[in-house]
């Protein structure tokens, strides 16, 4: 499937959610390509995964910003991949150097970079150690195997969706437990 086709069809399974992400980040190393950047060298032309391209184009013409969350030991062949594939101005914010925190600390910047909320994130990466770690900060978190993929796309934002339904209804019941108990300290709540 080409890169328009699979543009396409991501538009239309975005199309399908009402509640959308500000911000999708992508890890790098098998997750947008199918190799690790330090095992290769800065002279090689890279590819990406079938979808990854069309994904990316479709999140920004939708207008959802995409960030880079990379924990590579070296960001410089990272940055000339990104380049070589003509991808690198799509991104708002990229955070690629090693790191033992498991990407908080790549989360961390990413937010006081983009002022973007982690429950308002939705973040792709193929080590299930990330996503753990990740997910606990509020950010709806996908496991990827072979690339990310119009099927992860979908996965995503179902789980991002049903996410933020859940703590809009844990906000409204806060909400509504507070406003009650607001009124009744003040003595004229007719029960």
């Amino acid at each position: 499937m080409g890169e328009e086709k699979v543009k396409e069809e991501a538009m239309q399974i975005i199309g399908m959610f009402q509640v959308l992400p500000r911000l999708v980040v992508f890890d790098l190393d098998y997750t947008l390509w199918p190799f690790y950047c330090e095992c290769r060298s800065k002279r090689e032309m890279p590819s990406m995964y079938p979808n990854a391209k069309g994904i990316l184009h479709a999140l920004k013409d939708k207008g959802i910003d995409v960030a880079v969350a990379s924990r590579s030991p070296t960001p410089d062949i990272a940055n000339t991949f990104l380049h070589k594939l003509s991808i690198d101005s799509i991104f708002v914010a990229k955070e690629i150097f090693s790191s033992w925190t498991h990407k908080t600390d790549h989360f961390q910047r990413i937010h006081s970079r983009t002022a973007v909320p982690f429950n308002s994130m939705l973040f792709f990466d193929d080590e299930d150690r990330n996503i753990q770690s990740v997910s606990k900060m509020g950010v709806t978190s996908i496991l990827v195997g072979k690339g990310v993929n119009l099927g992860a796309l979908r996965q995503g934002l179902t789980k991002f969706s049903q996410n933020w339904s859940t703590s809009e209804k844990n906000k409204q019941k806060w909400q509504t437990k507070f406003s009650k108990k607001s009124n009744s300290s003040e003595g004229n709540d007719p029960e």
